[in-house]
């Protein structure tokens, strides 16, 4: 059956636009349901391009309110895709909040670290590699089981804006591998970890 996604953002709207394309493609069996934006953003539009009314919330959305609009829509999963606001996740959605972070969790996580923030402590820190984690969300910033990682080398001369563009080029690989295994029904929890298993 169909996936139904509510896709959650807070600004350009590239990784919606890439997980409809992987639906589009026929490699995602899902479809985008409702979008809701932290603001007004280049998101907003986007969403409307592929034919969504996006959802205008700022602030913290409260748990009940954010239920009753997935109830609303039937959702199935819920996606960040560059989303800053902290999450509450209802507990008929545990283990169906989905968010990528830019940078190889553990490190360089919690909170305050997002978008180009996340790119120069990597730089500071001199890492020779970095990449993106797909991860199942808590109510904690960043510290759900990991569904999918991948990585990339950071280069000589790189700049927090160089080293987000190639690590973007892996996170529209593993969001819509990660989401394919949790429709799919490929996704085992073990206490704080996950196991993305093969068919």
């Amino acid at each position: 059956m169909t996936a139904k996604l509510c896709i959650l953002l807070s600004g350009g709207g590239r990784t919606m636009v890439n997980l409809q394309q992987q639906i589009t493609a026929g490699r995602l069996d899902a479809r985008i349901v409702r979008v809701i934006a932290s603001k007004p953003c280049a998101g907003c539009d986007r969403a409307r391009e592929l034919g969504v009314e996006p959802s205008i919330i700022g602030g913290t959305i409260p748990r009940a309110a954010l239920e009753a609009l997935l109830a609303e829509v039937n959702a199935d999963y819920v996606v960040l895709a560059g989303y800053l606001k902290k999450i509450e996740v209802p507990p008929a959605f545990a283990g169906k909040v989905v968010n990528i972070h830019p940078a190889l969790l553990p490190a360089f996580g919690g909170k305050g670290m997002y978008g180009h923030r996340v790119h120069e402590a990597v730089l500071e820190h001199g890492c020779k590699v970095s990449g993106c984690t797909v991860h199942l969300c808590d109510d904690q910033y960043d510290t759900g089981p990991i569904l999918v990682q991948r990585t990339c080398p950071v280069l000589p001369g790189d700049t927090p804006d160089t080293l987000a563009a190639r690590v973007f080029e892996q996170e529209c690989l593993a969001f819509p591998e990660a989401l394919a295994a949790l429709i799919e029904g490929r996704v085992k929890i073990h206490g704080h970890r996950a196991e993305v298993v093969d068919r």
